[in-house]
């Protein structure tokens, strides 16, 4: 959850809005059938077992049902926005369009690893190979102009974000054989080889209307909004500055059990800053609501303001169930600097993690060692079994010992800013890659110095990278850093036009095809991917096949692992840090419920209060 690092409350509020909650229809789910015939149609699918929730419920167990309705919520973002289509390439659009104005066919509880209950589709059906899926379309569905949910427009959607959309889209949806409509309510997707996640991958695809889009400049950036079925249509627009949601008065599911409590709001104001002093100022001054920290310096020290101490501010901890963000000083290794392992590893050495911690962040960071941190599918402390030992064995060298063995944590300074064994270490692996220290600089035999670029677009960014230019510049390493607007940003960032780039993977606790879009090696030469370090590795592609293919917990659970220590092994990136938890501070005009999600609280949840 869900996409660019940035340390601010826009990747926060990204990996809180991935795919949210959808209205659940009253009916028992059957079991596929064992024989490989079609099961009957069920309304509910999870990626293994059972859904969670039963068939008849009142609401999502992180969501008031008895929240009251009204007013508007204010929250901030960094950066600026070019487009209002978040489904291609081009531009900088809100994540935040998706599933608040357009919606799924089904709907993911944010409670479970990986569940969808109904919400435009209010049944499936599939077979236990889950070699097709096929979708009942709800008669109550509508878009926001009145007209209704069709299968043609589930088939334009399909086929146009097949063949324009974003490269998550094209992958996944290149892996349908047929699709077709069985009737005006029905969709039917055959696939080229039977797949346990992608029936539920089609049904988080959103649902565009048809009549309403010219496929021919579908990938042009653009401010004319989508239509879509969601609770929410555009209201004012400052390009670039600011956005308003208004609710429909007409949505078609405000009154299904699945919506209990979420949608509290009138209106949702989303407000650009160009950093985040300004941002955090207009929070002090009451004109943001809430907003999710994510310095240390500020959650620690920053908080201690009239509105704050009179208790009308709070500020909350809040623990997640999912594995932590992963962050990291990611390394192009499509330039020749970084395409040796060597040097990689010699730059990881040489990031002080535990002076940066104590001199920037009042200690408060914890550092990332694993894609899968605080979760069973982590590879730290856990030794290799023998599930993943063949798995990997065809790729003798692509994991080394220590992560093998379970025993693996990053590097660990002596946190003195100047550590000379960290520097040894890395100068060594930086000699036997053909780069020596000569009157203070870095160079080749032939002289030419050591340099590469960070590129960044916040302050926070800056800071850090900055702080890590100077640890390197102990060997002798000059690391510009470049800072652009957040438009620039991400077009070069999509591009793999730069040298190093901050950036955060978010998982979930059942990851499954899109690790393909975010490792695998056909991501690697795709613009738009999530393999922004270029990976190109037969045993991550394996991995990621065997954890799509997975049967049963224990072959699930070794092949993330083996993932894990793939990906650790390759040296991708400089490790960096996360939070305990969520860091939320809010004005107490703005309410939440008690019981939070796994993947923490969410906005779609909260209300203000009458009378505020």
């Amino acid at each position: 959850m869900r996409e660019s690092m940035r340390m601010t409350v826009g990747s926060a509020l990204a990996a809180a809005w991935l795919l949210l909650c959808g209205p659940a229809i009253a009916q028992e789910p059957s079991r596929l059938s064992a024989s490989g015939a079609a099961g009957p149609a069920r309304s509910a699918i999870a990626m293994r077992g059972e859904p969670d929730l039963p068939a008849r419920f009142e609401a999502l167990p992180y969501a008031n049902p008895d929240a009251p309705k009204g007013g508007r919520l204010t929250l901030s973002l960094l950066g600026t926005f070019d487009s209002l289509n978040p489904f291609i390439v081009k531009g900088s659009a809100p994540a935040f369009i998706r599933n608040y104005m357009v919606e799924p066919l089904m709907a993911r509880s944010f409670d479970e690893p990986f569940s969808l209950y109904p919400l435009l589709a209010q049944s499936l059906t599939t077979d236990a190979e889950r070699s097709f899926v096929e979708f009942r379309l709800d008669p109550r569905a509508r878009f926001s102009t009145g007209a209704p949910v069709t299968a043609d427009d589930v088939l334009f959607s399909f086929a146009l974000l097949r063949d324009m959309g974003r490269p998550n889209h094209r992958l996944y949806y290149g892996k349908v054989a047929k699709a077709e409509a069985r009737d005006i309510r029905t969709v039917r997707f055959t696939f080229t080889a039977p797949d346990r996640e992608l029936p539920l991958i089609m049904g988080l695809m959103p649902i565009l209307a048809r009549g309403s889009i010219d496929p021919t400049r579908f990938e042009e950036t653009s401010l004319t909004p989508l239509v879509g079925s969601g609770p929410y249509t555009v209201g004012a627009v400052d390009a670039g500055a600011a956005m308003t949601l208004a609710r429909d008065p007409r949505y078609w599911g405000r009154d299904l059990p699945v919506n209990r409590g979420l949608y509290n709001f009138d209106e949702l104001r989303f407000v650009y800053f160009r950093d985040t002093n300004s941002e955090f100022e207009a929070f002090k001054k009451g004109l943001i609501d809430a907003r999710f920290e994510s310095d240390p310096a500020r959650w620690e020290t920053g908080y201690d303001f009239p509105a704050a101490r009179a208790g009308e501010v709070v500020k909350e901890v809040i623990p997640t169930g999912t594995p932590k963000p992963y962050s990291a000083l990611v390394f192009n290794t499509r330039r020749a600097l970084f395409a040796d392992i060597r040097v990689r590893r010699a730059l990881i050495e040489l990031f002080d993690f535990e002076w940066l911690d104590r001199s920037f962040y009042h200690g408060l960071y914890r550092r990332s060692g694993s894609f899968f941190e605080g979760s069973q599918l982590s590879a730290l402390g856990h030794p290799a079994v023998a599930r993943e030992r063949a798995l990997l064995a065809p790729y003798p060298d692509s994991v080394v010992p220590d992560v093998l063995a379970g025993t693996y944590r990053p590097p660990v300074a002596d946190g003195s800013g100047r550590d000379r064994e960290r520097l040894r270490g890395a100068l060594a692996l930086l000699g036997a890659a053909g780069w020596h220290l000569k009157q203070g600089a870095l160079v080749t035999a032939e002289g030419a110095p050591f340099t590469f670029e960070i590129m960044v677009a916040t302050r926070d960014q800056e800071r850090l990278a900055l702080a890590y230019a100077a640890q390197l510049k102990r060997a002798g390493i000059t690391a510009q850093v470049r800072f652009v607007d957040a438009v620039q940003f991400d077009s070069r960032r999509n591009a793999y036009d730069f040298d190093m780039v901050p950036f955060i993977w978010v998982q979930s606790l059942s990851p499954g095809n899109e690790q393909a879009f975010y490792f695998g090696s056909a991501a690697a030469d795709t613009p738009g991917t999530r393999n922004y370090m270029g990976a190109k590795s037969p045993a991550i592609d394996a991995a990621i096949a065997a954890l799509i293919a997975a049967g049963d917990a224990d072959d699930y659970v070794a092949a993330a692992r083996a993932l894990d220590r793939a990906l650790i092994s390759g040296a991708y990136g400089v490790p960096l840090f996360h939070t305990p938890g969520q860091w939320l501070a809010r004005w107490t005009r703005i309410a939440r419920p008690e019981r939070v999600s796994l993947y923490g609280t969410l906005p779609e949840t909260w209300w203000r209060l009458p009378g505020h």
